[in-house]
């Protein structure tokens, strides 16, 4: 058994945290014995439990050149960027992949535009004829604001585009709405959330049918491993072995907590500002994974992937002060999520035929 070493950018994130978990159980079941190396910004209890198992931890800012130089100067097997997002990002690394064994960079599927230029992040969303492969035309690469609608995938091309063009063996992945233990934006608490709250319906628009496609962090942890020891230049699409519906991410999520929703499935007839998910699609937007598959990789299924971080959320929530809230419910993406008014509203209209 041979030790090799890993070191991961962003490792305490939700996805960070699945990769360094993946390469510290391949080493307990009798694989390459890892040394992970995890950068986060600051400790916790993720960092905590990292290091329990083996991870060294170190408390830095993944943008700070000296840092870099110190985690990256020895080499590694494998580097691990979670957080890169700019074309300075993606510049600073540069000095140090050839002393790299396999660089992976997380992207996003934001980069992917259709004919008329549209991507996950436009306002009016994109229409894809099949499932995206890996060939499809992205938006052009930028250096605007990469927090912005239209920037942030224009900022993940302009660092893919860097780190291709070096020539060292580094894989690109390109998720999909990701879900896990500890991330930051854990979407299914639109659902855990309401289950809490005792709601007893739910209403989903379009009769829950929309599809956008769902990549668990358990899952990128699983391609990283294999990418470290296959290193070539790539890009990967990485999401679940299928693309489950509103409906029936609705289901599995309360069916886990025990929870039975009377499910209001709305028309087009139905009132416009009600039924929205974080699933909700006009069109479907799945990622085409056969070039990852040809590796070895097995995707897993959303059903049984998103369990952990099903009981995550509800730890976190059980464990917060009553005056206090969780910690992703700053986040300007839940906003009105749960302003259960105009649900109501919309609930008492359509019971008088009036919706």
């Amino acid at each position: 058994m041979s030790s090799r070493r890993a070191v991961i950018l962003g490792g305490t994130g939700g996805i960070g945290s699945a990769v360094a978990r993946e390469l510290l159980d391949a080493s307990g079941r009798g694989g390459d014995d890892w040394q992970v190396d995890v950068l986060a910004r600051r400790g916790g209890p993720v960092a905590d439990s990292l290091t329990a198992r083996g991870a060294t931890f170190t408390a830095g800012d993944r943008r700070d050149t000296s840092t870099l130089r110190d985690l990256l100067r020895p080499g590694a097997d494998l580097l691990v960027d979670t957080v890169g997002l700019t074309r300075d990002d993606a510049t600073q690394l540069l000095p140090f992949l050839d002393d790299v064994g396999s660089t992976v960079f997380v992207s996003s599927r934001a980069v992917y535009a259709d004919e008329q230029g549209r991507h996950a992040n436009s306002t009016d969303k994109p229409v894809f004829g099949a499932a995206v492969t890996e060939i499809q035309p992205t938006v052009t690469a930028g250096d605007g604001d990469p927090t912005s609608r239209d920037g942030y995938g224009a900022a993940k091309v302009a660092s893919e585009q860097v780190l291709l063009d070096h020539g060292a063996p580094v894989t690109v992945l390109r998720p999909s709405k990701v879900y896990g233990v500890g991330i930051g934006r854990p979407r299914e608490w639109f659902v855990v959330r309401r289950v809490l709250d005792g709601r007893e319906r739910i209403l989903l628009a379009d009769h829950g049918r929309g599809v956008d496609h769902t990549t668990a962090a358990s899952g990128i942890g699983s391609l990283v491993r294999l990418v470290a020891d296959a290193p070539d230049r790539r890009i990967l699409n990485v999401a679940d072995d299928s693309a489950p519906t509103a409906l029936e991410i609705v289901r599995t999520i309360a069916s886990h907590l025990d929870h039975r929703f009377d499910e209001v499935l709305l028309d087009a007839d139905a009132p416009a500002f009600v039924g929205t998910t974080p699933w909700s699609s006009p069109a479907p937007f799945v990622l085409d994974t056969t070039a990852a598959r040809a590796l070895g990789w097995q995707p897993p299924t959303f059903a049984s992937a998103v369990l952990p971080e099903l009981d995550w959320l509800v730890e976190t929530a059980q464990s917060t002060p009553a005056d206090g809230d969780v910690p992703w419910a700053e986040d300007p993406f839940w906003e009105r999520m749960f302003d259960y008014g105009p649900e109501d509203a919309a609930l008492a209209l359509l019971s008088l035929g009036l919706g």
